[in-house]
């Protein structure tokens, strides 16, 4: 599963972009196309519930034209903003799954051998939030897979951003984790097919709140091309995650480094 992957580095990117974005609504004149690349490296578990960690390297790609942007981690989107904080935020992406052995570029690990694999899918997802000040934004959010059946996601989530200058922005950000039925047994759940492939007793994760994520993250912008983040990432699972016989931790912490150029 990809909870702490993904949310480290949406949280990254919501630093880089959001700041923009508040800045941009300051200004009179219409914001300029922008579009940067770059790589992070991240050392993380394997897995949500992992006591095992791997180091990994990634892209980060963003763009912005207008409404519309891509990125690396959060796809293809459009948000609408009002002048009053509010905004709404849809985008089309993809997951890549979990494999039930050790991968170097997707969650996974040995001690899953016979869970069988998640298959990768399409998603979309919906978020709603309200900028209250320039430092502080509030955010619920739903993903819903599109190619394979795999449950609904949720979280409700608040940023801080308690340093914001022309070079640095430091942003503060908690998040409480949700999830139907359907998902969490994809990822926490063990049926009696995988019970009798693994060893691991038979577990029914139920549907609800599962766990929180907070995560730390500066941004330091060396010249208006290069820009560095390095962001830190705590992840606690509930006792409906916890008590899962693949959840080997239910506290896991995460460490990203990337570096950005802007064209």
């Amino acid at each position: 599963m990809m909870i702490t992957r993904k949310i480290v580095l949406y949280m990254v990117c919501f630093t880089l972009t959001g700041t923009a974005t508040v800045v941009q609504a300051d200004e009179s004149d219409p914001a300029q196309p922008t579009f940067s690349l770059g790589l992070a490296g991240q050392s993380l578990p394997r897995y949500s519930g992992s006591d095992q960690r791997h180091w990994q390297v990634v892209p980060l790609i963003q763009g912005r034209d207008g409404a519309f942007f891509v990125d690396s981690q959060k796809g293809l989107g459009y948000d609408l903003q009002s002048e009053n904080g509010f905004y709404l935020e849809h985008t089309l992406g993809y997951s890549l799954g979990r494999a039930d052995r050790n991968s170097d570029w997707r969650d996974g690990s040995n001690k899953l051998k016979g869970m069988g694999n998640i298959k990768a899918t399409i998603n979309t997802a919906f978020a709603l939030g309200w900028t209250i000040a320039p430092w502080l934004t509030v955010e619920g959010k739903a993903t819903l897979p599109l190619s394979d059946s795999q449950g609904v996601n949720y979280q409700a989530s608040a940023t801080l951003i308690p340093l914001q200058s022309d070079t640095d922005t430091v942003a503060l950000s908690a998040a409480a984790l949700f999830g139907d039925n359907r998902y969490m047994n994809t990822f926490y759940g063990v049926s009696a097919r995988q019970s009798r492939g693994t060893g691991y007793a038979q577990y029914h994760a139920a549907g609800g709140f599962y766990g929180t994520d907070t995560s730390l993250t500066w941004n330091h912008q060396f010249t208006p091309h290069w820009s560095a983040l390095v962001s830190a990432d705590y992840v606690w699972l509930d006792k409906h995650a916890e008590n899962s016989p693949i959840v080997f931790r239910r506290n896991n912490t995460s460490a990203t480094l990337g570096v950005l150029y802007t064209f």
